[in-house]
Parts: structure tokens; sequence; C-alpha cells
């Protein structure tokens, strides 16, 4: 007899979490790691933030508060939907969830049945394909590559829709490439999705803060607004003000689909932690001076990791216009080690190099590694000398 699920069966475990947890393990044995693997900025979440979560235990905000978030926050949200992408919303058509990932997976408990079918461009984020097998839904991977930087074609998402089709996902700037779509490319992809308004679509804007470059930020409802009753936004202050063990995500939608993923979210985990709600008020009404830093340190870091990969005989790595990663082909560099693919290159890179990278694969994209510059210059330095020596 079977104890497990053939629903759970199916699901990978998270390889970015893995390679941190493989990290972390040796690192208690003493050995020094090269941290190039993990998703979250190395700045301390700013002194003000800090203070609003201590203010709010010492004012007794311990308790319960609604399961789609306190009025206060929600409000912040809608305000800043306002202010940054010039998009309106009301109060039953946003709410805040416990990270980003959960309002991914209460979309897809929520409007996800068997038979239905999600495109999703690979590279894409570890995550998307196993939340919507949870659902019992199929994921549809559209394979782009960096001769098409990493962004997947009106002609490519045509050809895959078809009537099972429920959900197109797009993240942009995107985890793992850092590629950022132009508003004309999202228009171009917005004339096909209009041809077919049965599908639903998902942006996810959680590195909308973390680019350079002179382009302002445009998501595809931004783009054409025609799409905004069909379409929601994931977002949250994980990535713009170093948050990420925080676990406040947020988005915005129709109301009949908030509505859903609120009773989803009810069922589940109810509402996000309560102190973490008061610091990301504070988050989205306060100073906003940390996002500047932390992008300038960023571009700082991806021009120096370019560089210098593209010096390595056997990696041909690419700009990226956004958040903070590079995402290398390292199919020279496997084959020269007498390696079979990017996950032997990554295993021994952290065995033999002690440096923690994520392989391509786990993003659907063999040949790659994803290299994370939120990390010190000098972490840096140190990988990529490392690797040079190989």
């Amino acid at each position: 007899m079977n104890i497990l699920s053939r629903r759970v069966i199916k699901v990978k475990p998270s390889a970015t979490l893995a390679v941190t947890a493989k990290a972390n393990e040796l690192k208690a044995q003493g050995i020094q790691i090269v941290p190039m693997g993990s998703g979250e900025p190395d700045f301390d979440t700013p002194k003000n933030i800090q203070e609003a979560a201590i203010n709010a235990i010492k004012g007794g905000q311990t308790r319960y508060t609604a399961v789609d978030g306190t009025p206060e926050l929600k409000n912040a949200i809608i305000n800043k939907f306002k202010q940054d992408n010039d998009l309106s919303y009301t109060a039953t058509e946003v709410m805040v969830s416990s990270g980003g990932k959960q309002v991914f997976y209460n979309l897809c408990q929520a409007v996800l049945d068997t038979g239905d079918e999600v495109i999703i461009p690979s590279p894409y984020w570890v995550s998307y394909p196993d939340m919507v097998i949870l659902a019992n839904a199929t994921p549809v991977i559209v394979k782009t590559g960096l001769e098409q930087d990493f962004k997947i074609t009106p002609e490519q998402l045509e050809t895959n829709i078809t009537d099972k089709t429920k959900l197109f996902v797009i993240n942009s700037p995107s985890n793992p490439t850092g590629a950022v779509y132009s508003k004309a490319e999202l228009q171009a992809l917005a004339t096909v999705l209009k041809k077919h308004p049965q599908v639903l679509i998902i942006t996810d804007d959680i590195y909308e803060h973390v680019r350079w470059g002179n382009d302002d930020f445009v998501n595809i409802i931004m783009a054409d607004n025609s799409l905004k009753d069909r379409s929601i936004i994931l977002n949250g202050v994980s990535k713009a003000y170093a948050m990420t063990g925080w676990r406040i995500g947020y988005s915005a939608g129709p109301e009949i689909i908030i509505k859903a993923m609120k009773k989803i979210q009810g069922q589940s985990t109810s509402n996000p932690c309560s102190i973490a709600q008061a610091a990301a008020l504070e988050a989205l009404k306060g100073d906003q001076s940390i996002i500047n830093t932390m992008v300038v340190a960023f571009e700082e870091r991806h021009q120096f990791i370019v560089n210098a990969l593209n010096a390595i005989d056997g990696i041909e790595c690419p700009k990226s216009q956004g958040a903070f990663y590079s995402f290398p082909r390292v199919e020279g560099l496997i084959k020269r080690l007498g390696l079979k693919d990017d996950i032997e290159l990554s295993t021994y890179c952290l065995e033999k190099l002690n440096i923690a990278l994520v392989p391509g694969s786990a993003f659907g994209a063999s040949g790659y590694i994803r290299f994370s510059f939120a990390t010190s210059i000098d972490n840096i330095k140190l990988a990529v000398e490392k690797l040079s020596k190989v």
C-alpha cells in the first residue's frame, strides 16, 4: 500500500532550498562555502521597518488579523498600485499572503481543475510547475533560450494555447535569468491573449524594483489595460526591502478570483503574521532609499560577474536587466570537465570548489547555471577565482 498521495509523489522538492540546505550542512562541518545560490538580498532589513515590527509587538498587535490582511496594509497596497503602476483596485480586489509563493499557490487552487493547462515559459521559477501539479492541472513548458533573451515570443504563445489553456504565467524581471520584457514585447503578447478570452494571466512582479537601465517598469496589464479584468498581479516586500524572512506577499486581481483565493487561504494558513504585516506597512509607506542603495550594488556586481564569467573558457554569460541573477550557458565547461550535465557541474562546484550554485535544470533549462549575486563582491570574486582555476 502506498502511504503517500499520487499528487505529492509527482512534486519535486525545491532545488534552490535543497542547495541552500546542502551548503548549510557543509558550513556546519566547518567548510567555507561561497554562497552563490540563495535568492535573497544580503542587506539587513532597514531599521525603520525593524522598529515598526518592535512597536507592533509592544502595542499588542499580536492577535489574528483578517484572513486577507489588515485594512491598513491593504490600503497601502492599493496606494502602491496607483502610485507606481497607475492601476486602480478596491479593498476586495487585493489580499495579503504569507509570501509571494502562497499567492501563486492560492491562485492555482482557486482556478485550476483536472485537465486545465498552464503555459509557463522556461527558464521558470522552480515552484511554478509543481504548484500547478498540486492543483491537478498540467504545466505546459515553453522553452526559450539565450538566443531570444529567455523571453517567450507571440508565435510560441499562440502555438501553445489550446481549448484547455486556463492560465498564462509571466515573470519580469525574471528569476532565474534577469530578463525584462519591454512594453512593446508585452503588447505583442497581449495581442495574442486578447484572441483567447478564456485564458487568465498572472504577472509575477516580485522583482519590480530590482532593475537597471533607463526604462520604467511595465507589466502586461500596464502595457494593455484591457487585460486587467482577467489578470492577477503577484508582488511582495521580500526582494525590494530585504524582507525575505518576514514572509509577506500580496496580490491584486478580479474580485471573484481574489475572494476564492481568500477562501483557500482561510482554510490553510489563515492570516499572515500580524507583526510582519506591520513591518510591511512601514516598508510601503516609509523611506524608500534602501531600494536604490541595493539596486546600485546589484548593478555593479552584475557588471563584474558578467565580464568575469565570459572570460572563463566554456561559459557564455548574457547581460541581465534586473533581479539579482546571471544565467550563463555552461555546456562548454561541462564538456571540458568531462561531466554529464549541469546537475553534475553544480555538485562538482559545491563538493570540489565549495561554491553553492543552482543547476539550470531546476528552472527547466539544462546546460545553464544560476549565479545569484545577492552576496558580497568579495564572495563573487572568490567564486570566479575558484572557477577560473578549474
